[in-house]
């Protein structure tokens, strides 16, 4: 197996010798290149400006330029990133300057930097892409809806980190290409490192976001995520902030009859797994924004987890990996190029990027054809208690929204002996711009406007939890609870009131044996019933307490009653 770690800063004399049909010199500059010139001081004199080249200009330039990239059996371009294989939350800033500061949810999640820190960076990163022989630029749209999508451009010193973007920015037309000009622009110099002595630095990585200056500069990290997510986190505060528009973290498809279902939850929940319905068409797995008219996907593309990944468990997934793909940081076979899936040398964040179209069954363009009939929350919840599917009203929804709910598995870390809570509010934690009760009321609000239904789906364990014999909710129940859902069945049946947490839970749902409905009725565990959904009720009202100022008491009190 091929482990080695490769230098991808490894740079050639001559670009132009070993690509005779390359950049070739020339007396006029671009359109593109005057404007890179103007905004960033970028030496076009020096500098070889590689401006949205072809998918098979960005493999051959990351075979000869990049070492450890390689073409696997598939097709797909297999790259390494570096130190750095998942993103650095404890190094993302948001520059505190007057047009946003009002708005900008302070605090673990968003720190601050000062201007005058943010211009030693941006300069420090222009420097160093002004070293390179040769940069490249990817221009594309984030949100498929023409009146709301954002122009990006992102420069960077990767062919790797150029075809991760391709792919996961929504691609412009020759024509819209033509005169491009970007709303928000990526400075990608993370394969040279921040100062670490430069004030509020935390280490020699950076992640800054300047909303006045509308740029993201990275340092530090070659981890592509970092670019996506950054993308995300600035429609988390244009569109609410600037078009009363609802930015999720979640997954969505079509029904046949334009039904159309947004799923949210954390990662191990089933999130893209249950959006992959052959049924229903996908509108996207990943980011999307609520808008007058509908729900529409954020992204061009898909960046899909790959461990574990085979043709029998994800098929729409696995046969997407082929030419113009992204595989990330996976240990492939060195003679047939057949990726290991199941190998975490690197890294267990192994991932591919690719376009949406090749996912078969996407809606294109990625946008609803109406506002969503089911708002379903996902969780995973180890200690067996929480109801394998619940209906939720308005005031439930904004809870379980903001507290973001599922657990960590015992044995996954060091001294983690049982299931452990954890909560990302909004299900977004780490790419919010505002305060979370800010998108729970918009989400509230579309709720009630458009006559949607909001449902608790746990994909965790009924019987018992995880360390006291229960078992995972087996997947077929959980789709039949969907289906059931999704033809409006579901809304139709007996309810009956499950304690503490005060949920509505179905007494039956068709396919599904009616004793796993209630956790009470279906406990086998070893530990006592009570005594597991008081605990856990308590870490729900615990972590609850940092979002109770802003608040309403309606909002409080749908959360467990001890």
């Amino acid at each position: 197996m091929s482990t080695a770690v490769p230098d991808p800063t490894k740079e050639p004399v001559n670009q132009t010798a070993l690509h005779p049909a390359g950049v070739q010199p020339h007396v006029e500059h671009t359109e593109l290149e005057e404007e890179l010139h103007t905004r960033a001081h970028i030496d076009y004199d020096r500098v070889a400006i590689i401006a949205n080249p072809s998918v098979p200009t960005l493999y051959e330039d990351a075979l000869v330029y990049e070492t450890g990239s390689a073409i696997t059996a598939s097709g797909a371009l297999s790259a390494y990133s570096g130190a750095k294989t998942g993103r650095s939350p404890s190094d993302k800033r948001i520059v505190q300057e007057e047009d946003s500061s009002k708005d900008i949810w302070w605090g673990p999640v968003n720190k601050p930097m000062t201007p005058e820190v943010w211009l030693i960076n941006r300069e420090r990163a222009i420097d160093y892409l002004n070293t390179r022989n040769r940069i490249y630029v990817i221009d594309g749209f984030a949100g498929w809806d023409e009146r709301y999508r954002i122009k990006v451009r992102v420069v960077c010193a990767r062919a790797y980190h150029a075809l991760f973007m391709r792919n996961m920015l929504i691609r412009p037309t020759a024509a819209e290409l033509e005169h491009f000009h970007p709303d928000y622009v990526i400075y990608n110099a993370g394969a040279f490192p921040a100062n670490r002595y430069t004030t509020g630095m935390t280490s020699s990585t950076s992640i800054a976001l300047n909303f006045h200056e509308k740029e993201m500069v990275i340092l530090g990290t070659e981890y592509a995520g970092e670019m996506k997510k950054g993308v995300f986190t600035v429609l988390f505060y244009e569109m609410p902030v600037k078009h009363n528009v609802l930015t999720l973290h979640s997954s969505a498809n079509e029904g046949k009859d334009g039904d159309v279902t947004v799923f949210f939850g954390l990662s191990g929940t089933g999130k893209t797994t249950l959006s992959a319905d052959p049924k229903r068409a996908l509108i996207g797995d990943d980011e999307h924004c609520w808008s007058d008219t509908g729900v529409f996907n954020i992204e061009g593309g898909c960046y899909a987890k790959t461990i574990g990944l085979s043709a029998e468990k994800e098929p729409d997934i696995y046969n997407a990996i082929k030419f113009g793909s992204v595989l990330e940081n996976v240990v492939f076979d060195p003679a047939t190029r057949k990726v290991d899936y199941e190998d975490t040398t690197l890294t267990e964040n192994t991932r591919c990027a690719y376009p949406i179209e090749y996912i078969e069954n996407t809606k294109i363009p990625c946008i609803s054809s109406g506002h969503p009939t089911n708002i379903v929350l996902l969780t995973c919840d180890a200690r067996g208690v929480l109801p394998p599917i619940s209906k939720l009203n308005t005031e439930q929804t904004m809870f379980h929204f903001i507290s973001g709910y599922t657990s960590k598995m015992a044995g996954t870390e060091q001294g983690v002996t049982e299931p452990q809570a954890t909560f990302s509010t909004c299900f977004a934690q780490p790419f919010l711009a505002l305060h979370p009760m800010r998108y729970a009321r918009m989400l509230a609000d579309k709720i009630a406007t458009h006559g949607a239904n909001a449902w608790l789906l746990n994909t965790g364990w009924v019987g018992a939890g995880a360390a006291t014999g229960g078992k995972r909710c087996p997947l077929k129940y959980t789709r039949a609870i969907l289906d059931a859902i999704h033809s409006g069945e579901l809304a139709k049946v007996e309810y009956e009131n499950y304690p503490t947490f005060n949920l509505q839970v179905p007494k039956t749902c068709p396919n599904v044996p009616d004793e796993i409905l209630n956790p009470k009725t279906s406990w086998t565990g070893t530990a006592d019933f009570k005594d597991e959904v008081s605990k856990l009720a308590e870490l729900f009202n615990e972590n609850f307490k940092k979002y109770s100022d802003e608040a309403t008491p309606e909002v409080i009190a749908a959360g467990p009653q001890l």
